[in-house]
């Protein structure tokens, strides 16, 4: 049986700040041995060269290793997933999922949340976008749901990826090897990397059946309710957390999730929370969340026709700014419009991730129970 969970959001007050996770632990509120995920928002430009994601992975992982016992090469392997860009009122922070013992819960037959970790086999870069990573990412999937004592992928509410992108060096290396790459395109290969894992994602819970390689970023039909991809050039394989909630685990939190259609559609974030367990009206307002809401982890993609609620808009077509900038703003200012808090964590670049031109929503609510 999986231990109980302890999540908190925290605010990241500069780029290399980690003082909320060192609070946390200094409070008491958890152990840093026991911190065994990181999901948060940097604040630089989103894209293959976001320096804020590694200078804040940097920060928390000190943070890991100065306050608790495991060795610098064990806090390596903790999954802190950072997406870059707070485009819009969007505000950096991070969400901090931590064991508690099973003593200091009372167990109970309701579902609670429960987290599970995996690292893939490494991806070789002719893998990006081909069955190779698919099949790798289903794989650590699984693997992650075991380790959170999920059964029933119904259970699985939300998984949190980060996968490598394509880099000058890497499509180097691969040319090397005799090996062909997807695209050369470096700022390409981040929708590629995240839709494929998508599909990883989408396969192991049985969402579809295993996708033909080109159906990879051209089939929007195919896509996981549950998937979150992010990608960077931090690191060589897929890193997974799976998160759902389990029967007899105890504790004081519980996930759901649900879709956005499009890039306005508020019900869709409504609609995760409900599913989470909080009781809404049926018109509801930021007030009645009550402060028992912990965060909502969204993606969310431009419409690929242009179009949302049949008004046409430009974001494609703009030379000036790109369209992963605008369109996060967008549903950034949606989601703090529902949530009466700009610190939720909403990424860009969701193909196979939700609807085309809407995206996956989950939300963690404290029953306090």
């Amino acid at each position: 049986m999986p231990e109980p969970i302890e999540v908190r959001k925290v605010p990241i007050t500069h780029v290399s700040d980690a003082s909320g996770l060192a609070e946390l632990i200094d409070s008491g509120v958890m152990e840093a041995d026991r911190v065994i995920a990181v999901v948060g928002k940097t604040e630089g430009n989103g894209g293959v060269n976001d320096y804020t994601r590694i200078i804040a992975d940097r920060a928390f992982r000190e943070v890991l290793v100065e306050k608790g016992a495991r060795t610098p090469e064990e806090v390596k392997q903790i999954p802190i997933v950072w997406s870059g860009g707070t485009d819009g009122v969007l505000s950096p922070h991070a969400t901090v999922f931590a064991t508690l013992s099973a003593a200091s819960a009372e167990a109970t037959d309701e579902p609670r949340l429960s987290v599970g970790f995996a690292m893939s086999e490494p991806i070789l870069p002719e893998e990006i976008g081909r069955r190779g990573m698919i099949e790798k990412v289903a794989a650590a999937v699984r693997v992650g749901m075991e380790r959170a004592g999920i059964t029933d992928p119904a259970d699985v509410h939300y998984v949190q990826t980060k996968t490598p992108l394509l880099t000058i060096h890497t499509i180097r290396d691969a040319k090397a090897r005799g090996k062909a790459v997807w695209t050369e395109n470096t700022h390409e290969s981040m929708d590629l990397s995240n839709g494929c894992t998508g599909l990883g994602v989408a396969v192991a819970l049985g969402e579809i059946s295993m996708p033909d390689d080109d159906a990879v970023l051209h089939d929007r039909s195919l896509y996981s309710s549950v998937a979150s991809c992010s990608s960077g050039v931090e690191l060589d394989r897929a890193q997974v957390v799976v998160v759902g909630n389990v029967r007899g685990v105890g504790g004081r939190y519980r996930i759901g999730h649900s879709v956005m259609r499009d890039a306005i559609d508020a019900d869709g974030i409504w609609a995760a929370i409900r599913d989470a367990g909080l009781k809404l009206p049926d018109r509801p307002h930021p007030d009645d969340l009550d402060g028992r809401l912990v965060n909502v982890f969204l993606k969310c993609e431009v419409s690929q026709d242009g179009v949302v609620r049949g008004r046409r808009n430009a974001m494609l077509d703009d030379s000036d700014v790109h369209w992963h900038r605008q369109i996060k703003a967008a549903v950034g200012g949606v989601t703090a419009s529902v949530t009466g808090d700009p610190a939720a964590f909403v990424s860009v670049s969701a193909a196979h991730q939700g609807p085309d031109g809407g995206g996956p929503v989950a939300a963690i609510v404290d029953l306090g129970e």
